[in-house]
C-alpha cells in the first residue's frame, strides 16, 4: 500500500461568511461519512459501519452550536487534519477506538456521588 501524504491535505483557509462555513462543514461531514466503511475495513475495526457513521455525527452535532467563524474554522481544519490521519492510516486502532469506548464497555460503573466512589476507591 503505498501512501502519499499530501493526497488529502487541505489548506487552511478563513470563511467569508457563515454560509460558506456552512458549505465547509457539510463537505467535511460528507468526506467523514463516506469514507466510514473504508475506516473500518482498514483499521479491521468490530464495529458496524451504522455505528461509525452514527459516532460521526455525534461528533459534528457536538459542535452544532458555535457561531463564531473563527471557531468553525478552527474546528474544520481539525477535522480534516484528524480525517488525513485516519486516512492515511496514521493512527493506531487504540487511539480509533478512544471514540468508542462507552459502547465497547458495558460494565462501566459510575458511582452515584463523591463518597461512594471515593469508598470504592476510585479515583474520579
Amino acid at each position: 500500500m503505498t501512501i502519499n501524504p499530501t493526497l488529502l491535505a487541505q489548506t487552511t483557509r478563513s470563511s467569508v461568511n457563515k454560509a460558506d462555513a456552512a458549505k465547509r462543514v457539510i463537505k467535511a461531514y460528507r468526506d467523514w461519512y463516506r469514507a466510514a466503511p473504508e475506516v473500518v475495513n482498514l483499521y479491521l475495526l468490530t464495529i458496524p459501519t451504522s455505528t461509525v457513521r452514527s459516532r460521526i455525527r455525534q461528533e459534528f452535532e457536538k459542535n452544532r452550536h458555535v457561531q463564531q467563524l473563527p471557531v468553525i474554522d478552527m474546528l474544520i481544519v481539525k477535522s480534516n487534519m484528524e480525517f488525513q490521519e485516519t486516512m492515511n492510516y496514521w493512527k493506531q486502532t487504540a487511539q480509533l477506538m478512544k471514540y468508542f469506548r462507552a459502547e465497547e464497555d458495558d460494565r462501566v460503573h459510575v458511582p452515584k456521588d463523591f463518597m461512594t466512589g471515593f469508598l470504592e476507591g476510585r479515583n474520579n
